[in-house]
């Protein structure tokens, strides 16, 4: 995963309301009444790791197929994966709370249908070596990200809770390079994600210091990555969106139990991942996919409320924003 999930938000702004239309319209049905296969899109938000175990494990134990669906697993090309379910070119898809609360604003239809993971377990990385062990320590640092307005505000809300000033850190544009290049040549600190970029880093041998967002901050525990889809889909087909829930959540609930057997499953799904950084990687994050949430899945209206006050806090968030509209727990099964 090279890249954070729902820092940028992509071209789909210029969607306005979305027009085409959720993917409602676009999922066809093959075969008799009686034994009708519904055909869907699912995209990816990045390259396929651990955040989407859940959705290989329901592919690959035929849970999908249990429920009526043949799911066609897409990637998100430079669209990215909610300008392909706001423009319904994809039913399904995975994003993030930050894009989702901004793409809700500007009245841009999609909804949050799960949690994946229950709390944030992002956080701005550094080696050990460099001593930065608070955020006031990110003072005459350089700070490698991709140039978005909220990294500045994230950074700059984090150091002043720790008596540090913003203006003291130098913001650098890391461009392609990935954080283990730019750790070692440009920057002093970056925004990773532990559970696939830190456990890279222990099987490099490279110790890191880790500032979590949600250590600081109840408002920047926000839901990252959530299962998405369209209002168009929920209010023309909701059982189609409860049929792929369903079969979504019984694969989470599989790799939390069988973290391991999960773990080969994505690899043998995705030869290109190295096998073992996906489980080392699957043994970290199953305990978070659910938490201490009382169910997989399931979302809170504090948590939206919460994050969305930080983005108006910071000048970030134009736009009215209703929260209840946002996300839904309706479709997650009892």
């Amino acid at each position: 995963m090279k890249r954070l999930t729902g820092i940028l938000l992509p071209a789909m702004l210029l969607l306005g309301a979305c027009g085409s239309g959720s993917g409602g319209e676009n999922a066809e049905d093959t075969g008799s009444s009686k034994d009708s296969v519904k055909n869907v899109r699912f995209a990816l938000d990045w390259t396929p790791n651990t955040n989407h175990t859940g959705i290989y494990v329901a592919q690959e134990k035929g849970y999908f197929k249990d429920e009526g669906l043949n799911v066609e697993i897409i990637m998100p090309g430079e669209a990215g994966a909610d300008q392909l379910v706001a423009s319904g070119k994809a039913e399904f898809g995975i994003g993030a709370q930050e894009a989702l609360t901004e793409a809700r604003a500007a009245d841009i239809p999609i909804v949050s249908i799960a949690a994946l993971i229950q709390h944030n377990t992002s956080g701005f990385a550094s080696l050990k070596e460099e001593g930065i062990e608070s955020p006031k320590d990110f003072e005459g640092k350089n700070y490698g990200g991709w140039g978005a307005p909220v990294e500045q505000a994230v950074v700059k809300s984090l150091m002043e809770q720790d008596g540090g000033d913003v203006s003291k850190v130098n913001f650098i544009n890391m461009g392609s390079s990935d954080f283990f290049t730019a750790i070692r040549r440009d920057v002093d600190l970056a925004w990773v994600y532990y559970g696939w970029t830190g456990v890279e880093a222990e099987m490099r041998g490279m110790e890191l210091n880790m500032q979590y967002l949600k250590d600081y901050s109840d408002k920047l525990d926000y839901y990252t990555p959530v299962l998405t889809t369209g209002e168009k889909l929920i209010n023309k087909d909701p059982d189609t969106v409860r049929a792929f829930t369903a079969a979504t959540v019984k694969g989470y609930e599989f790799a939390i139990e069988n973290p391991e057997e999960a773990a080969e499953i994505l690899a043998n799904a995705v030869p290109d991942l190295d096998p073992e950084l996906v489980k080392k990687s699957q043994q970290w994050l199953s305990p978070k996919y659910q938490d201490d949430a009382p169910r997989f899945g399931e979302q809170k209206l504090e948590t939206w409320t919460n994050y969305a006050d930080w983005m108006k806090e910071n000048g970030l968030l134009d736009g009215e924003f209703i929260p209840e509209d946002a996300f839904t727990n309706d479709f997650l099964p009892n």
